[in-house]
């Protein structure tokens, strides 16, 4: 009898995921943080903008950082550059956030480490986008 294949990490999270809190998530429409964002919205995520500079963004009120966020956070999608990245993965494993993503280019393997000894699963490198619509587009 043949295995049962293994469900797919990403996918399973992508499907169970509601909130995404966006660290560093900017209101300028030629941002990649606004359009990666802003489809993740239209797919029936709710959003949660995380970056002091703004009030808003995509009719969501934004918070000055993630230990600001009154509610449960399922992905902290993470816009950030790569010095301020354990700050935020500090932030999450705090918080308990059962997923830290980490956009195309974001990398950071101490604070990857940092949050999978925490119990968090970590995406490192991934367009959350591409991978959504991948699997579940």
């Amino acid at each position: 009898m043949a295995s049962v294949p293994q469900s797919d990490p990403i996918t399973e999270l992508l499907k169970l995921a509601k909130t995404i809190a966006v660290v560093g998530l900017s209101n300028d429409p030629m941002r990649p943080s606004y359009g990666v964002t802003a489809y993740m919205q239209n797919q029936g995520y709710r959003i949660i903008p995380v970056n002091p500079r703004i009030e808003s963004c995509l009719g969501e009120k934004a918070y000055a950082s993630l230990l600001d966020v009154p509610e449960k956070i399922d992905i902290v999608n993470i816009f950030r550059r790569r010095e301020f990245v354990e700050e935020i993965v500090d932030q999450a494993i705090q918080l308990k956030v059962p997923a830290v993503w980490m956009q195309e280019d974001v990398f950071h393997e101490d604070a990857a480490a940092k949050a999978r000894k925490a119990g968090i699963f970590v995406v490192m490198d991934r367009c959350i986008l591409k991978d959504h619509r991948a699997r579940l587009g």
